[in-house]
């Protein structure tokens, strides 16, 4: 059932390597706190949504310190003058490929000027609200390690038992599965009853189509572009329609 996914595959690839370590924590430590203060309060075991949170954050290597920080911040219990707010921007890349951009920023306004700049230098333009998410399904999307002793198509079977309705190749050793948006809690402990260890569990946009890109120029900035704004301590993910041929993914490595 695995499909390739080749623009998939090559973010997959490059996972957390090629992100800044410091970023990283910084984005779990945001996400923990935005749980703790709107999902049921402090307690994980009475807060389903701070629970993923901190397991994303445990897999990530994200000390407890930390993570115990962000569980005050968001409860109150550590004050803070500024409060962070999710928010998702959109706009176009080169070759009109869509883009939807999630935020975590305390500052708005600075987050909505670094996004617009951005798009703006990398040849892209920056969209009014709903002039690109129709283009996506929001989607539970989950990182699970192949199974030692497993063959591939009996942990790809075990998924779709799960709950997977669609498996893309992740990084080496893994597969990403995706289900319903609602049922990412319940596909998350099905994959674990099953012996799968989860080392990822978000809410993503997944595109509905795809726009294919065949010019390998284009494609490169396109990515150079993603991989821009990937840098900003704000952004959380970004997400595109852009499709690639076997030619044009071959010579993007």
């Amino acid at each position: 059932m695995a499909r390739h996914s080749h623009w998939h595959q090559i973010r997959f690839k490059k996972g957390i390597a090629d992100k800044k370590r410091g970023k990283v924590f910084t984005k779990h430590a945001r996400l923990i706190e935005i749980a703790a203060r709107s999902g049921g309060g402090g307690d994980p075991d009475k807060n389903p949504t701070l629970r993923l949170a901190i397991d994303n954050a445990k897999a990530d290597n994200v000390p407890n310190d930390n993570i115990e920080r962000a569980i005050k911040k968001g409860t109150g219990e550590l004050k803070e003058d500024e409060v962070m707010h999710e928010v998702v921007y959109e706009g176009y890349a080169p070759g009109g490929v869509a883009l939807v951009i999630e935020t975590l920023t305390e500052n708005k306004n600075r987050t909505s000027q670094h996004v617009r700049t951005i798009l703006t230098k990398g040849g892209g333009n920056f969209g009014e609200a709903g002039s690109t998410t129709f283009m996506f399904d929001k989607k539970a999307q989950l990182r699970v390690a192949l199974r030692e002793g497993s063959d591939r198509e009996s942990d790809e079977l075990e998924c779709i038992d799960a709950g997977a309705d669609d498996i893309q190749d992740g990084a080496e050793g893994e597969l990403v599965v995706f289900g319903g948006a609602g049922d990412l809690g319940k596909i998350r402990g099905a994959l674990q009853e099953k012996g799968f260890a989860v080392r990822g569990a978000e809410l993503v946009y997944v595109p509905k189509n795809e726009v294919d890109v065949e010019d390998v120029e284009t494609a490169r900035k396109i990515m150079t572009l993603i991989d821009t704004l990937d840098e900003l301590d704000d952004v959380l993910n970004v997400a595109t329609n852009m499709g690639l041929s076997d030619e044009v993914a071959g010579e993007l490595g």
